[in-house]
């Protein structure tokens, strides 16, 4: 007879932010997960957390193709440079995948994205502006940013370090 009050573990699988920091734990990794308020702008999250916009970092899913992905890291202030990047990778084509596909492929909504906790491993590829900082990232749940040494977290990543970005084009 099962024991309803215990049921089993893969009937509750562990929640984003609960696989984020069993990933943090697993690599030894120092982070802190803080909730916040949604929103609206970099400038507005920059202001919640008390950051430079620059030290936000956005994780995207990046499709190589048909389900093949990595991770670019950017910096809030700036954007991905597609021809560094190609290059970098060694491909003649790479673009954002639908929002489902980056669920599929990571275990994350958009805006909660992180490459911590990813139930796919995926290579990741980030901006050489966010070393030596603390930076913020999506924490793997909507409400929360995780705080991280970026030195550290790219070390336990193997992430590839390079300039793969450009600075953000003013909107018209």
């Amino acid at each position: 007879m099962n024991d309803v009050t215990n049921p089993p573990e893969e009937l509750h699988p562990p929640t984003g932010r609960q696989r984020v920091e069993q990933d943090a734990h697993r690599y030894g990794l120092a982070v802190e997960i803080v909730e916040r308020p949604a929103a609206g702008s970099l400038d507005e999250a920059a202001a919640l957390l008390g950051l430079d916009p620059s030290d936000i970092v956005k994780s995207l899913v990046v499709k190589r193709h048909d389900g093949d992905y990595l991770f670019a890291l950017v910096p809030g202030d700036r954007q991905i440079s597609w021809s560094k990047l190609r290059t970098l990778v060694g491909v003649n084509k790479l673009s954002l995948p639908s929002p489902e596909a980056a669920l599929e492929a990571t275990g994350y909504e958009r805006g909660t994205i992180t490459p911590l906790g990813s139930t796919t491993a995926l290579p990741v590829y980030a901006d050489e502006r966010m070393t030596g900082k603390r930076i913020a990232l999506g924490a793997g749940e909507h409400g929360h940013s995780l705080f991280a040494e970026a030195d550290a977290l790219l070390a336990a990543l193997g992430a590839t370090v390079a300039d793969i970005t450009d600075p953000l084009k003013p909107r018209a």
